[in-house]
């Protein structure tokens, strides 16, 4: 008499195939949701500041510039600049610049510095990407980080 599920191909053996790659999926999905949860900025957490006061993106759309204002000529380059969507400017010294109609500098805690450089992985400056309203106060990065070596390289396809 033949035995009957101690084949190669038993049912056992393809549910448990099933099982294990079903596990994968949820897996990679839930890593991949929690990855796409890293990339947003709120403004009602943290806190940035705009000349001593607390900063309200108001635009759509913004240019987040994080740069080292340490660096001859960036503040004076970046005021030149006229890009499609306002510029958010984030100095890693936290320097008080005043702000123009294209510009707006903001500073911010030694906290929140640290958190923008994890969460939006910033290795080097100037970086730049911008950010997409999603709802009041949050906003969702919209564009791959450009890591430049100089404020003049800025892409255009941003």
């Amino acid at each position: 008499m033949a035995r009957r599920g101690s084949g190669l191909f038993s049912v056992g053996t393809l549910l448990a195939s099933f099982f294990g790659a079903g596990m994968i999926a949820i897996a990679f999905a839930y890593f991949n949701y929690k990855f796409q949860e890293y990339k947003f900025i709120d403004f009602n957490k943290w806190l940035v500041y705009e000349q001593g006061k607390i900063f309200t993106p108001d635009e759509e759309k913004y240019l987040v510039v994080f740069y080292s204002s340490k660096k001859a000529g960036t503040v004076k380059n970046l005021n030149k600049l006229r890009p499609a969507y306002k510029i958010l400017a984030i100095d890693y010294y936290q320097q008080d610049f005043p702000s123009n109609e294209h510009v707006t500098y903001v500073r911010a805690g030694t906290d929140t510095i640290l958190k923008i450089i994890q969460r939006f992985n910033i290795y080097k400056t100037p970086s730049v990407f911008i950010i997409k309203k999603f709802k009041e106060g949050l906003y969702k990065q919209d564009s791959i980080i450009a890591e430049l070596d100089t404020i003049n390289e800025m892409p255009s396809d941003l």
